[in-house]
């Protein structure tokens, strides 16, 4: 075979996953340029929050139009929670993708952090996934299989791995109408699942930018003392599929996704949180927790979009649609597969019929 066709079988699959993505997700993905410049050693403009297209069009960081980054060296933290709200979620988790790829190439960086929700969907917990999530990901099964069908049509192109082997065919628990959904949505979002290992290995669970330390739900000094960059590797290497458990550090109430102890004011334990700030290596942002999850998705209480700026690691202002401020309630809180291990929305679940 000639130098020329041996690389039609990786251009013929690029094709096939790029034709995939545009019906799944309606993004073309750019390019990456690789680069050895880190984009949070100086950071002039970070802005964090809630993210959607309206909070990131707030922001200044995106073209309200297209969609497109224009926020130039900018730094954008999102921080968690894109799962399990709303119909979106798949093409939400594609945008952020694209942006991440523009920012870097235009000299700005875009930190996804995961949530508890990212954490409860790879884990399989899906009882805050809405219907019109569910439908979402049932699409998603359809169009990935069609891309597998179509791979496996050419000879020389690597035949990709089947992400729903092992998915029990029926879950007696689950209506009819939502069982390919909830299969497709296990096949995704599972450790090494196309989407998990894609859209959320990637991410960290905690990050350091600037002088500012951002994190889904809070730090303890144990957090700290265990290391936070082993713990961001533990998590993807979970998520990945490389170690079969979660990580200890996502669960229970003091995990780093779940922590709430931190964001009630009056009964805040302040002390504590100095002294876990004060042990962060380049985190000067003391004395202070800024809450910035406003629940901005029509999945969750539909807020009106919010975003915190910080200028040069100092300048704080909260950029808002609304110009009066509103209290917010606080936020209460392997290739076979055991059906057991699978939660599901109480409103897909079958009733059962009690015999007298």
């Amino acid at each position: 075979m000639g130098t020329e066709c041996l690389v039609v079988p990786p251009l013929l699959s690029s094709f096939v996953d790029a034709f995939v993505d545009f019906s799944v997700g309606g993004i073309f993905f750019p390019l990456r340029r690789s680069s050895d410049r880190s984009p949070i050693l100086k950071v002039e403009r970070l802005r964090a929050g809630d993210a959607a297209k309206q909070a990131f069009s707030l922001a200044g960081l995106v073209d309200s139009q297209e969609g497109r980054w224009k926020g130039g060296s900018s730094v954008a933290v999102q921080v968690g929670d894109v799962l399990d709200r709303g119909g979106e979620e798949i093409r939400l988790m594609y945008l952020l993708h694209r942006l991440k790829i523009e920012a870097s190439r235009a000299g700005g960086a875009l930190h996804i952090i995961n949530g508890n929700h990212e954490v409860m969907n790879v884990a399989l917990d899906f009882r805050f996934a809405t219907p019109a999530g569910i439908a979402e990901f049932e699409r998603w099964g359809v169009w990935y299989r069609v891309g597998m069908a179509m791979k496996r049509l050419c000879d020389g192109v690597e035949s990709p791995k089947d992400p729903f082997e092992g998915i029990p065919s029926v879950f007696p628990d689950v209506k009819e109408e939502f069982l390919e959904g909830i299969r497709a949505r296990i096949a995704a979002l599972r450790p090494d699942g196309p989407i998990s290992r894609r859209f959320l290995a990637g991410n960290q669970t905690v990050v350091v930018v600037g002088d500012s330390v951002f994190v889904h739900g809070g730090l303890l000094r144990d957090h700290v003392e265990y290391g936070l960059e082993r713990l961001n590797d533990e998590v993807r290497d979970w998520i990945e599929g490389s170690t079969s458990s979660m990580p200890r550090h996502l669960k229970g109430r003091d995990s780093l996704v779940w922590l709430r102890r931190f964001s009630d004011g009056p009964d805040c334990d302040c002390t504590h949180l100095e002294e876990v700030l004060s042990t962060i290596p380049g985190a000067k942002r003391m004395n202070r927790a800024i809450r910035v999850d406003v629940g901005l998705s029509k999945g969750c209480t539909n807020g009106l979009p919010e975003v915190l700026e910080i200028v040069e690691g100092k300048q704080l202002r909260v950029l808002t649609s609304n110009e009066v401020f509103r209290h917010k309630n606080t936020y209460e809180s392997s290739v076979r597969l055991k059906k057991e291990s699978v939660k599901f929305p109480e409103s897909m679940i079958k009733d059962v019929e009690v015999k007298a």
